[in-house]
C-alpha cells in the first residue's frame, strides 16, 4: 500500500512539473527500490524535485528528494535513484570516460557558509590568544587528484618515472579529465656554454650522473576528512569512504613510481595495516612520524631500496611542553640516504613535514621550521661547514611569495614588526593582528637564529618534557647580545622550489590544493641547488639539478573536473613530482 501510495504522489508531481524533463517511470521499475526506512525521514523532505541538470547536461537524469536534513536525526540520508538502482548522498558516481565539468560524482553546490580551513578537535587547553580557536589549526584540504593517463598509448600501469622521462618531448600527460604536462627543463643547461665543461673530470672523461625522482603528496587523513566534512560538500559520500579512496591513491603512487615519496596526512592504522606493507612489497624502504598529542596522521618518507640504502632518520617533534609557542602537535621526518648505485654519489638529506594551518599564528610556524632547518643542518652537515645535497618537501600551510617562503628561498628574514598573520600569507585582512617581536622563540629552545642547535646536546635532547633549560641559560649568558636580540632569522641552505608557481608563459596562477572553499598553492618541494639564482643550473658537487616535473594546474582546470576530491582523485591535494641528477664525484 505504502508503494502505491508514493507512486501516485510522484506521478502528481509529474503532471504539474510538465513534460519537457519528465522521465516517465511506471511502478515496477521503481517502486521495489523504496527503502525500507522511508516512513522515517518522509517528514524531513520537501517534495520530490527534477534534478536541476536536466536534459542536455552531462549527467544522465535522476530524480533526487530536495530536503532539509535534520542533524539530530539519526536515520541514514534517503537514498537517490539513479537508472535503475538507488545511491546515496547525491549523484551516482560516473565511469572516468564519461568526465565533463560535472561528471566526477559530486555536486557543484556552493557552500557559502562553510569555514575554509579544517578543523581540529577542540582542545581547551590550547585555546589561542588570538581568539582563534583550535578549529582552524589543521591544514586547509583543497587539491584535486587524477589518473594519468600515458601520451601515445603507453600503457596505463607502465607509467612510471622512468616512462615520464622516455615521454619528456612530447610533454602531454592527461591527469583524470585534465591535462598535466611532463616539464623538461634540461634546455637551461644546454643553453649555458659552461656546462659540458662542469661534467667532465680533470682528466678530461665524462662525469657519472646519478638520476632519480622525489613526490611530495598530502594524501588526505580519513580521520581529517570526516571531521571536516563541511570542505568536501561538493563531493558524494561514497567517493569519500576509504574504502573508495585508497585503491585511487594506490594507483595513483604505482603509476608515479618515485624513487622517494614524501608524504603527508598519513593516518596511522592505514600505514600501519595497508600503506607500509604494499609499498614494502613493492620494494620500498618506510620511515614514519605521526603526529604527537591525540593525533592519528602523520609524515612519512618510502624510498626505493634499489637506488638507496637508510644512513639515519632522525623524527622531529614540534611540540615543546615547557615553551609556550610550540604548544602543537606537527612533527617532521628527516632521513639521511646513500645511492647504492655508486658509493662515489653524495648522501641526500630528504625532510618531509607538516607545519601548522592557522593563519594567524605565524610565530609558530617559523619556529617550528627553525627546529626542523635545525634538524637537517645536523644530519646534512660533511663536518666541513658544507652540507650533502637537500630535498625539503611538505605541506607548508603558506603561499609563495609569502614572507615564510621566501625566508626558506633567500635564507634570511628580517621579522621584527612584521604582522603576525602575515608571516605565511593566508590571512588578508588586519584587524586583531599583533607584531613579532624578538626574539622569537625563547633561548631555552637552544636554536640560534641561524637555525642550528646551540651545542650538540641540544641537538640529542629528547622531547619528553625535559628542555634542560635551566642548564641552557647558564651557556646562554655567554652569547653575544646581538645573537640574543637579532631581530632576523637566517639558515645556509640554498634552496629552490621546484615550481614557479605560474604556468610557464602566462599570469595564471597555480594551486596544489582545491576543495569546496578554496584553491592555492600550499604544498612544496625545495633542493639544494649549486647556484642560487631564478634557474637552477647545472649541478657540481653535492648539489643538486633539476631536470623535468610534472605541471600543475590552475584553480579553473581544476574546477572542470569539480575540485578535488572527485572520484578519480581521492586527495584533495595534487601531487608534485620532480627529477633530479646528481653528478658523481
Amino acid at each position: 500500500m505504502m508503494g502505491i501510495c508514493i507512486h501516485h504522489m510522484i506521478a502528481r508531481h509529474l503532471q504539474n512539473l510538465g513534460r519537457s524533463n519528465i522521465v516517465h517511470l511506471s511502478a515496477p521499475q521503481w517502486s521495489h527500490h523504496i527503502p525500507n526506512f522511508y516512513p522515517h525521514w518522509m517528514s524531513n523532505c520537501s517534495p520530490w524535485i527534477i534534478n536541476p541538470y536536466g536534459f542536455g547536461s552531462s549527467r544522465p537524469f535522476h530524480w533526487t528528494p530536495y530536503f532539509n536534513w535534520n542533524p539530530s536525526f539519526h536515520q541514514r540520508p534517503p537514498l537517490s535513484f539513479y537508472g535503475d538502482s538507488w545511491t546515496r548522498g547525491g549523484y551516482a558516481p560516473q565511469t572516468s570516460n564519461s568526465y565533463t565539468s560535472r561528471s566526477s560524482g559530486c555536486s557543484m553546490e556552493a557552500n557559502i557558509d562553510a569555514p575554509q580551513s579544517k578543523r581540529r578537535k577542540c582542545d581547551p587547553a590550547n585555546k589561542e590568544e588570538l581568539n582563534l580557536s583550535e578549529s582552524n589549526e589543521t591544514n586547509h584540504a583543497a587539491q584535486d587528484k587524477t589518473d594519468f593517463v600515458a601520451p601515445h598509448g603507453m600503457e596505463l600501469e607502465n607509467l612510471c618515472c622512468s616512462n615520464i622521462a622516455e615521454s619528456q618531448e612530447t610533454g602531454a600527460i592527461k591527469v583524470g579529465a585534465v591535462h598535466r604536462t611532463w616539464e623538461d627543463v634540461t634546455s637551461l643547461y644546454k643553453s649555458s656554454h659552461d656546462t659540458s665543461e662542469s661534467n667532465e673530470n680533470s682528466d678530461g672523461k665524462q662525469r657519472e650522473a646519478f638520476d632519480f625522482s622525489v613526490l611530495s603528496y598530502n594524501i588526505l587523513a580519513q580521520d581529517l576528512l570526516e571531521d571536516n566534512s563541511h570542505l568536501y560538500r561538493h563531493c558524494s559520500q561514497p567517493l569519500l569512504q576509504w574504502g573508495f579512496r585508497f585503491p585511487n591513491i594506490l594507483k595513483e603512487l604505482k603509476q608515479l613510481d618515485a624513487d622517494i615519496m614524501c608524504l603527508q596526512e598519513v593516518q596511522d592504522n592505514h600505514y600501519g595495516m595497508q600503506l607500509k606493507p604494499i609499498l614494502e612489497s613493492l620494494g620500498y624502504h618506510c620511515e614514519y612520524k605521526m603526529r604527537t598529542g591525540n593525533k592519528r596522521d602523520g609524515c612519512a618518507i618510502c624510498f626505493k631500496r634499489s637506488k638507496f640504502s637508510l644512513v639515519s632518520a632522525s623524527p622531529v617533534e614540534f611540540y615543546r611542553p615547557m615553551i609556550q609557542i610550540l604548544d602543537r602537535d606537527n612533527i617532521g621526518l628527516v632521513v639521511l640516504l646513500q645511492p647504492t648505485l655508486s658509493q662515489s654519489a653524495a648522501r641526500v638529506c630528504v625532510a618531509n613535514t607538516h607545519l601548522l594551518y592557522n593563519p594567524r599564528r605565524g610565530d609558530i610556524k617559523l619556529t617550528q621550521l627553525a627546529i626542523l632547518l635545525a634538524e637537517i643542518n645536523k644530519l646534512a652537515s660533511d663536518g666541513k661547514d658544507g652540507h650533502c645535497p637537500i630535498i625539503l618537501c611538505g605541506d607548508f600551510n603558506s603561499v609563495p611569495d609569502s614572507p615564510l617562503y621566501n625566508f626558506i628561498r633567500n635564507g634570511k628574514l628580517i621579522y621584527a614588526g612584521l604582522q603576525i598573520g602575515k608571516v605565511s600569507g593566508q590571512e588578508t585582512g588586519h584587524r586583531g593582528q599583533r607584531a613579532l617581536t624578538t626574539p622569537l622563540w625563547p633561548p631555552s629552545l637552544g636554536i640560534s637564529s641561524e637555525c642550528q642547535y646551540e651545542t650538540m646536546k641540544d641537538a640529542e635532547c629528547p622531547v619528553d618534557g625535559l628542555d634542560n633549560s635551566e642548564k641552557l641559560m647558564a651557556d646562554i649568558k655567554n652569547y653575544p647580545m646581538d645573537q640574543q636580540t637579532a631581530s632576523a632569522i637566517c639558515h645556509k641552505f640554498k634552496l629552490l622550489s621546484v615550481y614557479s608557481h605560474y604556468l610557464p608563459g602566462s599570469n595564471k596562477t597555480e594551486v596544489t590544493t582545491c576543495h569546496s572553499k578554496s584553491a592555492v598553492t600550499v604544498d612544496y618541494i625545495f633542493y639544494s641547488a649549486a647556484k642560487h639564482n631564478g634557474a637552477a643550473m647545472s649541478g657540481e658537487d653535492g648539489h643538486l639539478q633539476l631536470l623535468g616535473k610534472l605541471a600543475l594546474l590552475t584553480e579553473q582546470d581544476l574546477w572542470t573536473v569539480n575540485r578535488l576530491p572527485n572520484e578519480n582523485n581521492s586527495s584533495d591535494h595534487l601531487p608534485l613530482l620532480a627529477k633530479f641528477r646528481q653528478t658523481l664525484i
